[in-house]
């Protein structure tokens, strides 16, 4: 018998997939600094050093939901004098659906970054250019190796103790 012959129209569930629904992003904090200007803006005789950290910091919402935070900190500096300074912290409210308990942890840290990465790039690009400066376009981050960098540290703070 058909399901057409029992009455039954609808076709059988599919197993139901993984997914990652963004809820929303923002940005949670943020701030740009320019010690020196003007005078930063007009006597510039070389390229600053600049350095980039970036931190991932996920916390459990409410059911299946995960609230991830993309921290991006971002330093100019010319010898010991700080060019400018942007500090971003954007957030991304992830509904996770049919994902494992103990792949959860990895999805927030890989996955859910890697979302968030292209706008808080764009943030601190315009920041930097409406600063006075040329846009400070970051390189992609490879978010897996990031976790396993934490990962590793965590392991071998554990053997340490």
């Amino acid at each position: 018998m058909s399901m057409a012959e029992n009455g039954n129209t609808e076709r059988p569930a599919a197993p139901a997939g993984q997914t990652i629904s963004v809820i929303s992003q923002y940005v949670k904090d943020f701030s740009f600094e320019s010690p020196g200007a003007p005078q930063s803006l007009r006597s510039r005789t070389s390229m600053p050093a600049i350095a980039i950290n970036v931190n991932v910091t996920p916390r459990p919402a409410q059911g299946d939901e995960i609230e991830v935070e993309l921290r991006i900190d971002a330093n100019a500096r010319e010898g010991e004098t700080t060019v400018f300074a942007i500090e971003l912290v954007y957030g991304g409210l992830f509904r996770l659906i049919n994902i494992p308990k103990e792949n959860a942890l990895a999805v927030a840290m890989i996955e859910c970054p890697r979302l968030l990465f292209p706008f808080a790039r764009q943030i601190i690009s315009d920041a930097s250019r409406n600063g006075g400066f040329p846009p400070l376009l970051i390189d992609p981050i490879d978010f897996m190796a990031l976790y396993r960098q934490r990962a590793q540290a965590a392991a071998a703070r554990t053997a340490n103790a």
